[in-house]
């Protein structure tokens, strides 16, 4: 009987805990010092002036293109192959998503398709920095300069990541961070902007906080606002886990070069590319199956063997509301759409074992053989 294998987790340990109890036991459990301690500390390590905690990556997206002033009649250049958020971030809105193509190596946008794209009515990129690894940053600011367009990194999933020695976070206008369970370092819920934009910051604050200004009555309203606050439990523990940031990279790291020694021999799978001017932080491990292997059969077998897997990505211009929403459909896309049918995503996470990588190469290799 094989050992069943978590497709994710988070590294928590007593500190964490401590962390939250301890503001458990203060009383002050919103707006307090522990999500301004957070803030200082996701601003130190990215390299920004601000960072604003808010309650998810999504949270973080949204408030991003209100006070970037993005609405309807603009169009915005964003990857398909991506988190459903990218898109309804600008929806939210009223703006245009105009879908951009991706680079067939490290499955970011690719720079060639971005300024094909580009019309009269383009307001802004969001780019995306996939499974960790950072999107080609110089040439999308090249074309964002050249055209005078405004820049969001949805860096969601690539907290660490860099890009020819820059952290990721300090590129464009203003990124996205997100700490879901799964990702590098959690918060529970919660998200980051991070930006060195006073003005977006500023915006930022306001509108998480139901359009409260920072020097007003607490029910006066400057603007139209959310409640996307960060509670101080979840920021109490991003302050303990970002202590230990860069030990869980490292061990991310370690799993998935595990991974990639054994992958390696195989004909029929394609390990990560990771480009030689980047630092990738491994948001998960995604493989890709060579062309005539599909990876849906795949993952279906090996869910019912008790190796779970998970399908990275399927393209939003594809998702069944956007089609209806946008008319979109196959044929706009043929990288992206080529490589979301191949693309499955291993369990992975700080602490898997050398046995768990073992095992899941196995597994996978006798499914596709059996399969194909």
């Amino acid at each position: 009987m094989l050992e069943t294998i978590p497709m994710s987790s988070a590294d928590l340990d007593d500190s964490d805990i401590q962390a939250v109890l301890a503001v458990l036991r203060s009383g002050r459990l919103a707006l307090g010092p522990k999500t301004v301690e957070f803030e200082n500390l996701m601003a130190e390590y990215v390299g920004v002036r601000h960072a604003v905690a808010v309650s998810s990556g999504t949270a973080a997206l949204h408030l991003l293109v209100r006070a970037l002033g993005i609405g309807p009649g603009y169009e915005v250049l964003v990857p398909s192959f991506t988190f459903a958020a990218s898109v309804n971030a600008l929806l939210y809105e009223g703006a245009a998503p105009v879908f951009v193509d991706i680079e067939p190596e490290t499955y970011n946008l690719d720079p060639e398709d971005l300024e094909r794209k580009i019309t009269s009515r383009t307001k802004a990129v969001m780019a995306v920095d996939v499974f960790g690894h950072p999107a080609e940053w110089a040439a999308v600011m090249d074309i964002a300069d050249r055209y005078g367009l405004r820049v969001i990194d949805d860096s969601c999933e690539a907290l660490g990541a860099e890009y020819k020695g820059r952290k990721i976070g300090q590129f464009g206008d203003a990124a996205a961070f997100a700490f879901y369970p799964n990702k590098q370092m959690t918060t529970g819920e919660g998200g980051i902007i991070a930006t060195n934009d006073n003005e977006i910051a500023r915006l930022s604050r306001s509108m998480r906080n139901q359009g409260r200004g920072e020097m007003g009555a607490w029910l006066e309203h400057e603007r139209l606002g959310y409640n996307y606050r960060l509670d101080e439990m979840s920021a109490a523990l991003g302050v303990s886990q970002l202590r230990r940031i860069e030990t869980f990279l490292r061990k991310r790291e370690q799993v998935a070069r595990m991974y990639t020694e054994q992958l390696r021999g195989f004909s029929w799978v394609r390990p990560p590319v990771v480009k030689p001017h980047v630092r990738m932080s491994w948001f998960v491990y995604v493989a890709t199956l060579t062309e005539g292997l599909e990876r849906d059969p795949v993952m279906r077998e090996m869910e019912a063997a008790g190796v779970p897997t998970r399908g990275y990505f399927s393209p939003v211009h594809l998702q069944p509301y956007i089609r209806e929403l946008l008319g979109t459909g196959p044929g706009i896309l043929p990288v992206t759409e080529q490589v979301a049918r191949r693309t499955i995503a291993l369990p992975f996470h700080n602490n898997l074992s050398s046995a768990h990588v073992r095992q899941t190469v196995e597994m996978l290799s006798e499914t596709v053989n059996r399969l194909g």
